[in-house]
């Protein structure tokens, strides 16, 4: 019981509650004081990402030698098979269900955030997208050059890297979901917004798992090894990502749980981890894509023809693999998509990026938990072709 209490879990699962609950009765000057410290607390952690993407990236790149080139190309494909494959599924359950559904579209105004009592920058050495490209570059050419001594600080440098991980990040963990759930709580967001769409929201989510299932049990086959073996270390992965809405934010957890399985070679986790958390978010596209038939339907009274639908799935799955793993980056970063493939006018995008926010943090968790499938399947891989130039 007392290793209960002092999990990850149960640690992350208080912090929900105490976050919604002291936002429900707190008044803006309380606020005032958690949305500086949410903030504060976020900028740490944005600072500290690139850092983790190359810590991790681009030494586990340098260990794989001439397999690295083949092994990322597989990467950034499994990444966009899964994500388009969701965005279909998404429209398909879409075709099949939101013409039976009543979906009201009166969405209130949120209640307005009290001002930060001071803004801290801490802005990132480089954006989330260069630290992955630089990463891959120093990783490939340090791996082809066999440069030893940039090999072994790079190894140096994870070594610190990890430090950063386990000494600050994880326990900052539990304040930043506390106050990031007591501003959305305050906001009303989640008590006055949350019931016109619950019913589209629960069945995205039971959408999210049907996802997870599905690609476990395919790397599962693939890989002739138990999918549970790396699925049931996932749960703090999971809630994290809940709490945080960011799968960069979540990285350091995901590492952590992925890195308790048996089944999943250390190489390809390091490697695998860090580089699906910025390219593989099949949760959001899902989400996404069900959504704006949803919002199609709400608003202009007819879902999106078959063919836009289709054109939208292809393209967004490039988006997202483009998309910052940051809360709302997917849908921030495919607006242009929803306008000119879809043809959202400012309502449809308003109300569009209105509900996603209401789940946003599911569908995080569904790309984060996903993430350990497509290492499993790379595992795999590695392990047939390790001996092998590919």
């Amino acid at each position: 019981m007392k290793q209960i209490f002092k999990s990850l879990p149960f640690r992350l699962a208080i912090a929900l509650f105490v976050g919604i609950s002291v936002g429900l009765v707190a008044n803006s000057a309380v606020m005032q004081v958690l949305i500086t410290l949410q903030n504060l607390l976020s900028a740490l952690i944005m600072f500290i990402i690139p850092l983790i993407i190359i810590g991790f990236i681009a030494p586990s790149i340098t260990k794989l030698g001439g397999n690295a080139s083949k092994l990322l190309g597989i990467a950034i494909l499994l990444a966009y098979l899964s994500s388009v494959s969701a965005s279909l599924f998404s429209a398909a359950s879409g075709y099949a269900i939101l013409p039976h559904l009543h979906i009201v579209n009166d969405v209130s105004a949120n209640r307005p955030l009290p001002e930060v009592i001071f803004d801290l920058k801490i802005p990132p050495i480089m954006s989330v997208m260069s630290a992955l490209v630089f990463s891959v570059l120093i990783g490939i050419t340090a791996a082809w050059k066999r440069a030893d001594k940039v090999i072994a600080a790079l190894d140096e440098f994870q070594g610190m890297v990890i430090l950063i991980v386990t000494k600050i990040i994880i326990p900052i963990l539990p304040f930043f979901i506390a106050c990031t759930f007591s501003s959305l709580a305050y906001e009303g967001l989640i008590m006055k917004q949350l019931p016109v769409f619950i019913k589209v929201i629960a069945i995205v989510i039971v959408g999210h798992f049907i996802w997870i299932t599905l690609l476990y049990f395919l790397a599962g086959i693939y890989a002739k090894k138990s999918p549970f073996r790396v699925l049931r270390h996932y749960a703090p992965a999971y809630m994290t990502a809940v709490g945080t809405m960011s799968s960069a934010a979540t990285l350091p957890v995901a590492l952590s749980c992925a890195r308790k399985s048996d089944v999943l070679n250390r190489d390809m986790i390091d490697f695998g981890i860090p580089l699906f958390a910025n390219i593989h978010l099949c949760g959001s596209v899902l989400t996404e894509t069900f959504f704006v038939m949803t919002v199609s339907q709400a608003l202009y009274g007819s879902l999106p023809p078959l063919s836009s639908i289709i054109l939208f799935s292809v393209l967004l799955g490039i988006f997202a693999i483009g998309a910052p793993g940051v809360p709302g980056g997917t849908v921030m970063a495919s607006l242009g998509l929803i306008v000119s493939v879809l043809g959202f006018d400012a309502a449809g995008t308003a109300l569009m990026l209105t509900i996603f926010a209401l789940q946003d943090s599911f569908g995080t968790a569904c790309n984060v938990t996903s993430d350990g499938a497509l290492t499993l399947i790379l595992s795999k891989y590695y392990s047939r072709h390790k001996k092998t130039e590919v």
